[in-house]
């Protein structure tokens, strides 16, 4: 064989370990994203228990919330007008000792 042949022989060679190599990796990264997939579904079924758990805490509180405003609403209306409307103004602590 001549010195060309040769090369070019090398150069294929080359050229087919790369492919073959680019093909391992790429079967390697759909392994790991298979992997990672198959790790998130059955980790994020836990969050999603969690999350309606919370949901479930975060209604009731709601309700209460409510229930609270229905019976002391008017009260707390009433004494925020007596606040706005009833003004008396005072010294702040930190002035009076200046003055």
């Amino acid at each position: 064989m001549n010195k060309y042949a040769t090369r070019v022989d090398r150069t294929k060679r080359v050229k087919d370990a790369r492919a073959e190599a680019q093909k391992e990796i790429e079967e390697y990264r759909q392994k790991k994203e298979e992997e990672f997939k198959k790790f998130e579904a059955e980790h994020s079924s836990g969050n999603k228990v969690a999350e309606d758990e919370a949901n479930k805490e975060a209604e009731v509180q709601v309700k209460e919330i409510k229930e609270i405003g229905k019976q002391k609403g008017d009260e707390v209306v009433e004494n925020l007008i007596h606040a706005v409307v009833d003004v008396q103004p005072q010294i702040p602590v930190k002035l009076k000792g200046k003055a």
